[in-house]
């Protein structure tokens, strides 16, 4: 896929915006249903196991808060994104058309099938690898040399 106009950019970067907000949303709304339940259990009163569906409880919900927390840092990162950055180098916000595949450096939000991108964090493998290259610029990944073809 060649890079045709800024909107390709634009529409990754609201990709991940929608991505990022329905994980938030999703968690959020797990985290009522373990509160609900919490307070449910909290009116029985049946002894080792009530402690027990109680403590299990309590576990899934600082699992979901991390969970949260993690969905909450990537909205931060997104908000730092300048989707209309010039730059000869690759950095957070670059499009990233490589011999093997076209990247979008924000989060790590999967594959954008309607543009054929990968929207990917700097913080992952392939992102520490082509963060700072410039077109024509090489790196092996996967035993793989790939070469940068593009960036906007």
């Amino acid at each position: 896929m060649n890079f045709k106009d800024q909107n390709v950019k634009e529409r990754a970067y609201e990709f991940c915006q929608i991505f990022v907000d329905q994980r938030i949303a999703r968690i959020q709304d797990q985290i009522t249903s373990i509160q609900q339940a919490f307070r449910s259990e909290t009116k029985s009163s049946a002894g080792d196991k009530h402690e027990t569906g109680r403590a299990m409880l309590q576990l899934e919900r600082e699992k979901l808060g991390q969970q949260l927390a993690i969905a909450e840092e990537m909205k931060l990162v997104l908000a730092k994104v300048n989707i209309h950055n010039k730059e000869e180098r690759v950095g957070l916000g670059s499009w990233v058309q490589t011999t093997e595949a076209a990247y979008f450096l924000a989060i790590s939000a999967g594959e954008y099938k309607a543009e054929g991108v990968y929207c990917i964090s700097v913080k992952t493998p392939i992102g520490q690898l082509v963060l700072g290259k410039k077109r024509g610029d090489t790196f092996m990944f996967q035993g793989k040399e790939h070469r940068v073809l593009e960036v906007k």
